[in-house]
């Protein structure tokens, strides 16, 4: 955890003064770190201390925030090349939530542009939580609005949810294949309640594939947390 990977060294020889190019300023060394941290995923505490120099270097919350998605965009680049796998995409959740709860106040009371609001939960009938938390954690990292209505959601309660805070996507996630039914009641819930039109669909989880995503309505799917952030930016642009 102490050690400077070689990539630290490389960003060190190649960001060295030349004639031609200024020397960083320890604000921007210290954003590269940050940078450099979730992109080798060093781990939660790597993450706090790196966003904690930040800081400390008058480096703004939203500064730190691109600097943790230059980050994240680089773990997703090596997931999709295999060069990463689901335990560095775990880890590299772990460490946005670490590193979201620091700023989380800082970014409550700044005026930072949201990307847009999501209403996130696990259909009824299933408990299962880490899915959710990781792809929640990643969407908050790339610049969503999150709201996280917890598990074992009915159809009812994402209703409630979408009326309660207006979002442009109502995520929903299921591990369980008996549970999968759910998201197709959700949508009709939705469409009754006179919302489906006002907002957009993104389904996810193990055993959800894109035919059935498109079966039930849904305007969105992720096959994981990445794909979750990728369809999540298509969605809304």
């Amino acid at each position: 955890m102490n050690a400077r990977p070689e990539s630290w060294e490389f960003l060190s020889r190649n960001d060295r003064a030349t004639p031609e190019r200024k020397p960083m300023s320890q604000k921007q060394t210290t954003l590269r770190a940050v940078t450099e941290a979730f992109a080798d995923v060093l781990g939660p505490e790597e993450a706090e201390r790196c966003v904690h120099l930040a800081l400390k270097n008058s480096a703004s919350p939203t500064e730190i925030i691109q600097s943790l998605r230059d980050g994240v965009e680089v773990v997703g680049q090596k997931y999709h090349a295999q060069e990463y796998f689901l335990s560095e995409l775990i880890m590299a959740g772990l460490m946005c939530e670490q590193a979201v709860a620091i700023l989380r106040p800082a970014l409550a009371s700044s005026s930072t542009s949201m990307v847009g609001r999501v209403v996130i939960g696990t259909v009824r009938g299933d408990i299962h939580d880490i899915g959710k938390k990781l792809v929640s954690t990643m969407l908050m990292s790339a610049g969503f609005d999150m709201v996280d209505i917890g598990v074992d959601v009915g159809p009812d309660e994402f209703v409630e949810a979408a009326r309660k805070h207006s979002p442009m996507i109502l995520a929903m996630s299921c591990l369980l294949t008996n549970a999968m039914d759910e998201m197709s009641l959700v949508s009709k819930t939705l469409e009754k309640a006179g919302l489906r039109t006002s907002l957009k669909v993104l389904v996810g989880g193990r055993p959800i594939n894109e035919n059935f995503a498109k079966e039930i309505g849904a305007d969105g799917y992720g096959a994981d947390a990445v794909e979750a952030v990728k369809s999540a930016k298509s969605l809304l642009s």
